[in-house]
């Protein structure tokens, strides 16, 4: 049985509030680096790491909304798994170079 969650239904304020959601919570992770460059040396990003950690986060939510109202329902964990695993594959690239020098 197909059920997806039909856009149409709850109109575009449903999903303004899903894009609204997700910049506030943006905001939010991209805030716990921030207070801890303040806190410790240790911590050290500059503008373009919270641009492309942003951009990072921001992909990854659009696409878990896309998936929320396009995809069928025993398809949505999987489908978002995937979407998690590769930010979180790009993330370490970015950050140390896991499986490559990325991020060296």
């Amino acid at each position: 049985m197909d059920e997806r969650v039909d856009l149409r239904r709850y109109g575009r304020s449903g999903r303004v509030k899903g894009y609204l959601w997700l910049l506030l919570s943006v905001a939010v992770i991209l805030l716990i680096p921030f207070i801890a460059m303040q806190v410790t040396e240790e911590v050290q990003w500059g503008p373009g790491d919270f641009l492309v950690m942003g951009t990072l986060l921001l992909v990854l939510g659009s696409l878990c909304i896309f998936v929320l109202g396009k995809v069928a329902s025993r398809w949505r964990l999987p489908v978002i798994g995937l979407f998690i695993l590769t930010f979180l594959w790009v993330w370490a690239e970015l950050a140390v170079g896991v499986f490559t020098d990325l991020g060296q």
